[in-house]
Order: structure tokens, then sequence, then C-alpha cells
């Protein structure tokens, strides 16, 4: 099955995450050590189709490069030659640790694993590929309120119930 991989790369490890193989939903998959990642990507690859690499791209809020933007610069080409035939993207990825750490929060997770920045990794990479995806869909969500069948649909249990 086709899948999208995003990639939240940093100096010392990098976070994962894979798409449902329609393209829909991001997954936090792993964080792995930045330096044995290109390894990790294609013992992925053995199991999975890479169809797209969507990987963060870390801009200051002003527009300028940040200062980790020359580390995914370096990180860029070495991925494109270990996947020659797979397209990567660059996505926007300011924000994303600030909307991991409120995912974790949301979710109910400890201060303790909050505090855990593979957690925060993983969970930033499952942002920047949902972002891209949910852009490229058109901001579509995974259900069609319209393919609800109406004993099943929120509206039609409000209207009943006023």
């Amino acid at each position: 099955m086709d899948r999208l991989i995003g990639i939240d790369y940093g100096r010392k490890r990098s976070g994962l995450a894979a798409s449902d193989p329609l393209g829909i939903f991001a997954s936090a998959l792993d964080t792995v050590d930045s330096t044995k990642i290109i390894d990790y990507l294609k013992n992925y690859a053995e199991n999975q189709t890479i169809r797209l690499f969507v990987v963060g791209y870390p801009v200051n809020m002003d527009g300028r490069p940040s200062e980790a933007q020359a580390d995914v610069d370096r990180f860029l080409p070495q991925l494109k030659k270990a996947f020659p035939g797979v397209e990567v993207v660059l996505e926007d990825e300011r924000f994303t640790s600030v909307l991991a750490h409120r995912v974790m929060i949301d979710g109910g997770m400890k201060a303790s694993q909050r505090r855990d920045k593979r957690s925060v990794d993983r969970i930033s990479a499952a942002i920047i590929l949902q972002s891209y995806m949910d852009r490229c869909n058109g901001g579509a969500s995974a259900i069609d309120p319209s393919a609800v069948p109406d004993s099943q649909s929120r509206d039609k249990t409000k209207k009943r119930r006023r």
C-alpha cells in the first residue's frame, strides 16, 4: 500500500509519521537518531511503498531561514539519493512543536511524558504530514457529513431534540 511519510528532521533525532493508504490520516510512527534515518526508511520501504516524503522545513516567523534549516538542507540530498523515485516536498513546520505539546495535553499525557522530546518529534512529524494532506485534499475531512446516514447524523439528532 502506498504511504506518505512525514519527517520532522533534527540534528540529533527525527520524528517520523506515516499516512494511511488513502492519504487521509497521519499517524506518528517513530523517532530515530538522525544518523540512522535513511536505514530506518529503507527498512520501512521493504514492507510499504513510499509514494511521497513530506519534510518539515524550519522557517522563522518573519519568513527568513531558521538556524535548523541548514540541517534539513544537508539531509535532503541524502534522502533524494537513497529514494530517487520518491518525490520530496517541503512543508512549513512553524508551530509544530507547540501544536504537538497541545495534542499531548489534550490527549491526557502526564507532564513527565510530555517532557520526552522523542514523543514531541513523532507528533510533530504527524502534524507536518497531516497539514500537507489537509491542504492537498482541500481541507476535506475523513468523513463526509453527507455520507452519514440520517439516523446517525448529529444535525438530525439536534433537530429532534429541539
